[in-house]
């Protein structure tokens, strides 16, 4: 359905306590400097029940300005201003809060999630990630529903960062004393380099694509599970695919199906590209709590040789891949001048056409659904439409057993995609009750 959202207030939340001279410096790690500079989005649904809206309202907005205030006192990054891919200016200046009236039920939205209208529910366009790292929207539907839609720069935080900095200002919000810090450590471990020859802004693409949501149920995703498990055990592996594996490879699968007529595999390289979270990989391992981009790519180039099956053998591909993600990769890494070479080419290599890129991040096992403010917790975290395209983000359905698959491909590649008989065999779009 079609969303008319009006936003009727807009304020800047700074620190409760201004940030120390000694740490208005905030340096990009080499990291950061390679992330696009796209925002990260995130919503969060809360039913109300409550019979006056109004007042319920001013006070849980009121409660959420205090609680960010103090939330932006520790992670003090978000309130500043990043300058020239190289550094964040510390200044205080603070973060957007827009507050906005949804005319429609909050049930309304549930029962049929449309991406490219939840992108009114956040406060950035996605591919405007220039100086502000945070912005905030306080979304109020006419059943007295809200939701709060978050945009994060990606030029400064990766998921796990979000999350945690999301969840340490529920925290607040809701009374908790004991509040962790975030370790500030990227730029120690990955210095800074010089970005000549290199377009962090590869692959964003507004125009031309679009953003479906699948679901795929608990008892779908064993049944892809089981497609490749024999064909796992029969290379020497014993562990079965576990479910991202699993529908990673389905999902490429299906992408290849789809899209292969009208790219010659003569002369296009397809690969498989993994997000991978370095904090357990690093040695000694970083806690969870430590910010900023703390992930790095796993490549695998399947076989597309029309005689071999490569789905055969796929998993343990994509297996071996993320594998060799590990502390001697770090320690490579934190050179970073073999890396950057790397980037640079495949950057190249995707611009000129000549590598198709099927790209996974896993939000699942993150702790999308801890977010209680003193109200709950939510009963939907959703996305939007994304500015990448062949970009697949899973995230964990309400149940906990699924998994959404929030895909962005090129319009006509989605129109054969989303049409592809074995895809709808497995995935389900099943109505949410909320209000």
């Amino acid at each position: 359905m079609k969303l008319k959202v009006e936003v009727m207030s807009k304020e800047i939340i700074k620190p409760l306590s201004p940030t120390p001279d000694k740490l208005r410096h905030y340096q990009l790690s080499f990291l950061d400097q390679v992330s696009p500079p796209v925002y990260n989005p995130l919503i969060l649904f809360y039913p109300m029940t409550k019979c006056n809206i109004q007042a319920d309202k001013v006070k849980i907005m009121n409660n959420l300005k205090q609680s960010m205030s103090k939330a932006l006192t520790y992670y003090y990054p978000l309130a500043g201003r990043i300058k020239d891919n190289l550094f964040v200016d510390c200044n205080d200046e603070g973060i957007p809060f827009l507050e906005a009236q949804v005319n429609c039920n909050l049930s309304d939205v549930l029962e049929n999630p449309v991406p490219s209208e939840l992108n009114k529910l956040v406060p950035f366009e996605l591919d405007d990630a220039e100086e502000l790292p945070l912005g905030i929207q306080f979304n109020v539907f006419n059943c007295g529903g809200i939701t709060i839609g978050l945009c994060i720069s990606h030029k400064i935080a990766d998921a796990l960062s979000f999350f945690t900095f999301v969840n340490t200002w529920a925290a607040i919000a809701r009374g908790e004393s004991h509040i962790v810090s975030p370790e500030f450590v990227s730029a120690k471990l990955f210095p800074p380099k010089t970005m000549l020859g290199y377009e962090p802004r590869t692959g964003i693409s507004k125009e031309g694509s679009v953003t479906e949501r699948f679901l795929f149920s608990a008892s779908k995703i064993k049944e892809i599970q089981a497609k490749y498990t024999n064909k796992t055990a029969s290379t020497g592996d014993e562990k079965g695919p576990s479910r991202i594996e699993a529908l990673s490879a389905f999902l490429w699968s299906r992408f290849v199906a789809t899209t292969k007529a009208k790219s010659s595999p003569d002369s296009s390289l397809y690969t498989i590209i993994h997000a991978v979270n370095l904090r357990p990989r690093i040695d000694p391992p970083l806690p969870e709590h430590s910010f900023g981009n703390l992930y790095r790519i796993a490549m695998t180039i399947p076989s597309m040789k029309p005689e071999e099956d490569c789905s055969s053998n796929l998993v343990n591909q994509m297996r071996c891949s993320i594998r060799k993600v590990d502390t001697k990769f770090v320690r490579q890494l934190q050179n970073g001048e073999s890396h950057f070479d790397f980037i640079k080419d495949k950057a190249e290599r995707f611009t000129r056409g000549e590598m198709v890129s099927f790209n996974f991040t896993s939000l699942c096992r993150f702790p999308l659904y801890k977010a209680d403010f003193g109200w709950g917790k939510p009963v939907w975290v959703g996305s939007v439409s994304l500015t990448f395209k062949n970009l697949v983000v899973f995230m964990d359905s309400i149940s906990g057993d699924g998994i959404e698959a929030w895909i962005s491909l090129q319009e006509e590649d989605m129109a054969t995609f989303e049409r592809d008989e074995v895809l709808l065999a497995y995935a389900v779009y099943p109505k949410m009750n909320a209000c």
